[in-house]
């Protein structure tokens, strides 16, 4: 394949989950969770606040609305190139969760959400988030916890195969069960934890079931031929308005030492 091949596919793959994505945002549960979450921060106008794995700037753009100085966070340049485009005004940086660009103690608030779980070693993160916060900072960390998506099926048990297959691919996928014991060792303190159920019945969220089972497939935890035949009833339940997806959502919020 070449360089120009690669950029096209790696293109399509981004603006894919960015309409995955833009669809789960318009969710009435999604806004609710992203509020709380600006809630957790205590946000002080005219201070700097960090969205870590930030997509296409979203949360920038509604923490700066807040009075903020918000900076997004974000190490696929794709992303951040849609990010830019969408918000002109808004401040963007491409790097990783466990390397950011800020210096020691320079952040009042750190917030990232669906991020831990994509990482090996979720606690490097943690550890850097404490590095660039202020005495008192805040932080607040967003994610679902794989392993507990419920997918409502005719096949329990595939169904189980897959969310449990697919979690197994991710580098972190009980990140957010966890969180409250990564602030623990991080130093953090005043934790607080709550999870909050999204439930999906849009088809519009069919391409999300889709990006579930592809990699499942890919790592033949699932053939093809069963793959396909769940991927067909999940469609025929959207055509009839009997779709269900549940995921649970960890919400973490901490002080920083």
């Amino acid at each position: 394949m070449s360089k120009n091949q690669e950029a096209v596919g790696t293109h399509r793959d981004t603006e894919a989950l960015l309409a995955v994505l833009d669809a789960a945002d318009r969710i009435p549960s999604a806004g609710l969770l992203r509020s709380r979450s600006y809630e957790l921060l205590s946000l002080v106008p005219g201070s700097t606040v960090v969205d870590i794995g930030c997509g296409a700037g979203r949360a920038v753009a509604d923490l700066a609305e807040r009075g903020v100085h918000a900076v997004g966070v974000d190490p696929d340049p794709w992303m951040l190139a849609a990010a830019r485009e969408r918000w002109p005004a808004a401040e963007f940086r491409e790097a990783g969760a466990e390397d950011l660009p800020f210096a020691d103690a320079s952040v009042h608030g750190y917030r990232a959400d669906k991020v831990l779980h994509l990482l090996r070693e979720p606690g490097r993160a943690v550890a850097e988030a404490r590095r660039v916060l202020y005495p008192g900072g805040r932080i607040v960390l967003v994610g679902q916890d794989w392993d507990a998506i419920m997918i409502d099926s005719d096949d329990a048990a595939l169904t189980r195969t897959i969310v449990h297959a697919r979690a197994d691919l991710l580098g972190a996928p009980r990140a957010g069960r966890q969180y409250r014991n990564l602030l623990l060792d991080g130093g953090f303190n005043d934790i607080t934890v709550e999870v909050r159920t999204s439930v999906f019945t849009d088809p519009a969220m069919l391409p999300l079931l889709t990006r579930l089972i592809e990699p499942v497939c890919t790592s033949g935890a699932v053939g093809r031929d069963r793959a396909d035949e769940w991927l067909a009833e999940q469609r025929r339940r959207a055509g009839a308005d009997r779709l269900l997806i549940a995921i649970p959502f960890f919400v973490a919020a901490a002080a920083s030492a």
